[in-house]
């Protein structure tokens, strides 16, 4: 992928884990955790990481002449501070570390010299100052600690960490809503889920009929506790579980410019034509302004009323272009040059308006997707590893690689997953050019490509797996 020169300041994409059926995908990311029992067949634990932040730092050369050089960044004040005078490029990228507690991404071999003095910048500007003819982008992640890639031509090539010492931190913890529990009943249950519920003093506030399952929610945790064990004696009840929260994907960052143009693909609207069905379990996708509206399908929403921004690129919407990237990668591979496809997307919005959804929503979106017929399932969820749809077996694991062939760095790695992608992508929406970068642009990636195999090259469900694999898999090298 082409770009020219582009330069990002402000906020980004959140990286996550997704997965598709017959076959599925899923892309790990996370801070350490556990498996979670299964529901549909399973539902998803979330965890989450705090970044902490540094609030200054003065940094002092032996320069007997002139003032001590320095570099202070306030981050109470948002604030910036510098005077250098010929720091190199990795001196800078450390301090800047040290102080902001960000994840720094650096073209390897880069070479450069800094030479600046400024007051009081704001963080985009102060970083255009350091880094003077070197491209940046600059994205703040919703479950984890702000990313920046410095990169001359293109940010895929931001692959060497600035490796700094930092004190540990303490492990995620998980996100139970403490006043809420899933019910599972058993096939022929002989008390309904309305009577039980109104025994217990719960509400009923998330059915899924077909499965027998049930989001109660109680006045309190220490009902619902009381209320799991009464549960845990009851002949009726097959499960029982924790409903946990899932933070909604960070917005992606606009560039300044790209070379780079969206696939030149068009739907095969034929009646014909053997339909792919992709669903993706996200954020709501935006019609007005996708390069992949045409491929949309009359959309699903657990918040009917609900209707997406247009002024900036939702996490749905880039998602969809991902996996358009993708069925045009597959029409590559085997030579298929007709330009049209027969591949529409079914975007299933379990956020709405919201910042966080839960696991039992993720559940209700993938029966929504399943009973639509859908042949496969992208799911972005920021979960940890090993984890599970990820970790079932006849599920495809998917982390994000890097140009050379290595686990990104941000991507985590386990003995489950098996097969990798490009973590990043630029994007377009409304004129705009955007970039995201993460593990759920990787899954999204195979995703597409799974559908473009089968849609334009023959492959049938049975022989997909394997074929996936064959053009995924993780090198041998990057195995754990």
């Amino acid at each position: 992928m082409k770009e020219g020169l582009q330069r990002a300041s402000e906020n980004s994409a959140e990286c996550g884990t997704d997965h598709w059926p017959v076959p599925s995908v899923e892309s790990p990311t996370g801070a350490g955790g556990s498996p979670v029992p299964p529901l549909l067949p399973t539902l998803f634990q979330s965890w989450f990481g705090a970044a902490a932040l540094a609030l200054i730092i003065l940094l002092q050369s032996g320069d007997p002449v002139r003032a001590a050089d320095s570099l202070v960044w306030r981050t109470d004040k948002n604030q910036v501070d510098a005077d250098i005078e010929s720091w190199p490029l990795s001196e800078v990228l450390e301090s800047i570390s040290s102080a902001t507690d960000w994840q720094i991404y650096v073209e390897p071999d880069t070479e450069y010299t800094v030479t600046t003095r400024f007051q009081n910048l704001k963080p985009p500007e102060a970083l255009r100052r350091l880094l003077g003819e070197l491209n940046f982008a600059l994205l703040p992640q919703t479950n984890g600690p702000v990313k920046l890639f410095i990169y001359r031509n293109s940010v895929h090539e931001a692959t060497q960490l600035v490796q700094v010492a930092r004190k540990a931190r303490p492990e995620a913890a998980s996100k139970a809503i403490a006043n809420e529990l899933i019910v599972r009943l058993k096939p022929g249950a002989k008390e309904s889920i309305d009577a039980l519920a109104k025994r217990l003093g719960a509400k009923v506030v998330g059915r899924l009929d077909g499965l027998n399952a049930y989001r109660l929610q109680f006045d309190n945790a220490a009902a619902a506790q009381n209320a799991r064990a009464e549960l845990g004696n009851d002949s009726d009840v097959a499960a029982i579980e924790n409903n946990f929260t899932i933070a909604q994907p960070g917005n992606l960052q606009p560039l300044a410019a790209s070379s780079s143009l969206p696939p030149a693909l068009k739907p095969d609207v034929s009646p014909s034509s053997d339909k792919i069905i992709v669903a993706l379990i996200d954020t709501a996708v935006q019609r007005q302004g996708s390069v992949a509206k045409d491929f949309l399908q009359p959309p699903i929403s657990l918040y009917d009323d609900y209707q997406p921004p247009s002024d900036k690129i939702t996490h749905g919407t880039a998602i969809v272009e991902t996996l358009l990237d993708g069925v045009a990668q597959a029409a590559r591979d085997c030579g298929d040059n007709d330009g049209t496809v027969p591949v529409s997307f079914l975007d299933i919005d379990v956020f709405g308006p919201n910042e966080n959804t839960t696991t039992f929503n993720i559940a209700q979106g993938v029966y929504a997707a399943l009973t639509n017929h859908a042949n496969i399932v992208n799911i972005n969820t920021p979960v940890t590893t090993p984890t599970y749809p990820a970790a079932d077996p006849g599920v495809i694991a998917v982390t994000a690689g890097d140009p050379r062939g290595d686990i990104a760095s941000y991507a985590n790695r386990g003995s489950f997953v098996q097969a990798m992608a490009s973590g990043m992508n630029v994007l377009h929406y409304g004129g705009q050019t955007w970039l995201g970068t993460g593990t759920s642009f990787s899954s999204a990636k195979v995703s597409g490509w799974a559908a473009g195999s089968m849609a334009g090259c023959g492959s049938t469900p049975s022989q997909l797996p394997a074929l996936t694999l064959k053009r995924w898999a993780m090198p041998p090298s990057t195995q754990p």
